[in-house]
């Protein structure tokens, strides 16, 4: 605190007498800024000068958790939680495990009741480790993508018109404060969408299976499909004109994928670079969106596309699928001319 202070990077309260909240976030960030070896000399210099400012870190998006009372080995005892799926949980999220004896983060406390709950009910720790590891490369994959758009279409076009970092903080946490304000409760309503359509696909399987014991209804039975589509030749593209035309095609292929697959009951299961991965439950409407997908390409400003398809058992965990169907997909999409969709 006394060499934050000296260099002007935490402010005490008025009157002298301690520090306020957002010095602690000062902290934080002139932590991270020494451990990527800018120097803290050099930092409070920048402050100094007013080339740079952390007052930013007042407004309420910086919030951030602060530090209970208590253990983890404390509040592993309480909730009856092993250290193991503490630290694994951790990392999974993409943080760093603690140690029995560490600090509890505020933010943990409301965390890890929900694991004891998890593991109460009988899900092993284990999949409840890979299941949150799910949410971990989801949400970061969100996060990182919302700090590129804010740098870019705010922070840059900021510095642009003449602003000085600090200036330019101050006016883009102020839209980030009414932002966040309105997304939070927004990203809420969003995840609870998604679970609305697959509880209720998870219910319509269930009732279809209940009628099929009872006679009342025959289940239909064939085996879903997957689906492999590549671009020709968007290497070469990225080679000849840049990463930043890589980035605008696989915008353009993302929307056409998700608008062609999701009208046919298919839905993207990830993205590789020049190629997306599908599921679909009906294979015939597996051919029709690859069909479409294909012909369309050329329309959205992308090389053209082809497309390999297989239909078969698969095995469907942590949001992703795999097996024999799935390999031998993606070896019939590698045979696959320009235009072209090869079934088998």
């Amino acid at each position: 605190m006394v060499s934050g202070r000296t260099l002007g990077i935490i402010v005490p309260a008025e009157g002298g007498e301690g520090y306020p909240a957002s010095d602690a976030r000062r902290v934080r960030v002139a932590q991270a800024c020494d451990r990527a070896g800018l120097p803290l000399d050099g930092i409070g210099k920048a402050v100094a000068e007013g080339r740079l400012s952390f007052a930013f870190l007042e407004a309420s998006q910086y919030e951030w958790a602060g530090f209970s009372g208590k253990t983890y080995r404390q509040v592993c005892d309480e909730l009856g939680l092993s250290m193991g799926l503490v630290r694994g949980i951790h990392q999974a999220l993409g943080w760093a495990p603690p140690d029995e004896g560490d600090i509890v983060r505020e933010d943990d406390l409301e965390l890890l009741p929900a694991l004891g709950i998890s593991v109460a009910a009988g899900i092993a720790e284990d999949t409840v480790i890979r299941t949150t590891r799910v949410y971990g490369e989801s949400l970061r994959r969100i996060a990182q993508a919302e700090a590129q758009v804010f740098r870019t279409s705010i922070e840059e076009p900021l510095l642009r018109s003449g602003m000085s970092q600090p200036e330019m903080m101050q006016a883009a946490s102020a839209f980030g404060a009414q932002y966040m304000a309105l997304f939070d409760p927004a990203f809420l309503r969003m995840y609870h969408r998604q679970q609305e359509h697959v509880w209720i696909d998870d219910f319509v399987r269930q009732a279809e299976d209940t009628l099929d014991d009872m006679g009342i209804h025959e289940r239909l039975t064939h085996p879903p499909a997957m689906c492999f589509l590549d671009l020709t030749g968007y290497t070469r593209l990225t080679e000849e004109h840049g990463d930043e035309t890589a980035a605008d095609l696989s915008a353009s292929l993302a929307s056409l994928v998700q608008r062609v697959s999701q009208h046919h009951g298919g839905s993207p299961v990830k993205y590789l670079g020049d190629g997306v991965m599908f599921f679909f439950k009906e294979p015939g409407a597996a051919v029709v969106s690859a069909l479409e997908m294909v012909e369309e390409a050329p329309a959205e400003g992308l090389p053209p596309a082809h497309v390999g398809l297989h239909a078969g058992p698969v095995v469907q965990q942590d949001g992703d699928y795999y097996g024999r169907t799935v390999n031998v997909a993606a070896r019939i999409a590698g045979r696959a001319g320009p235009d072209e969709v090869l079934v088998s």
